[in-house]
């Protein structure tokens, strides 16, 4: 009997800490991305499993706040938002070029992935989160994550002119990108 209700208040115990303790808890908070956005907080679970290089660069960059207040420079309705350039124009980067890292995993709506130029091995800080499917670009670009929340916030970020490839006036900036477990591991 002592058993049987000791196993009742572990079950109990796990429930409330799983409705309560919210997604911070389970997720891997090195492996985390807190992007904030001027409409709220997109949560990128990068894989290091697919891209460990990338994974690292990006993190490294990030507690360096390299990121804060660049431009989502290249925004293309129902394909992808790019970021990731200090110029702001698509030709910057952090002048560390990472060699690839292909995998099988699909670019689908919440994917993130590297930007580089015509060479394989030209990935440096520029970076896309997929809007819409795009099988076209699987095995050709390094994916290192995936939103986990805060899609509607992606959505929401200006969008470019389709005829200057998803070039933005006046485009819409990212507040900041920390690794959750400097913000939520202290």
């Amino acid at each position: 009997m002592f058993q049987r209700m000791a196993v009742r208040i572990a079950g109990i115990l796990c429930l409330f800490l799983a409705t309560h303790m919210g997604t911070a808890m389970a997720a891997d908070l090195e492996n985390t991305l807190y992007l904030e956005t001027k409409d709220g907080r997109v949560v990128i679970e990068m894989r290091p499993d697919l891209a460990p290089k990338h994974v690292a660069r990006i993190k490294e960059l990030a507690r360096q706040k390299f990121y804060d207040g660049l431009l989502f420079h290249r925004v293309i309705d129902g394909f992808m938002v790019q970021t990731g350039d200090p110029r702001g124009d698509g030709t910057g980067g952090s002048g560390q070029n990472l060699p690839p890292e292909f995998s099988s995993e699909k670019h689908v709506r919440g994917v993130v992935s590297m930007a580089r130029a015509a060479s394989p091995a030209s990935a440096d800080s520029q970076f896309f989160i997929m809007l819409g499917d795009s099988e076209w670009l699987d095995n050709k670009y390094s994916v290192w994550g995936k939103v986990t929340s805060g899609m509607e916030f992606v959505d929401q970020i200006k969008k470019g002119d389709q005829s200057k490839n998803g070039t933005v006036s006046n485009p819409d900036k990212i507040v900041t990108i920390r690794v959750a477990a400097d913000v939520d591991g202290k």
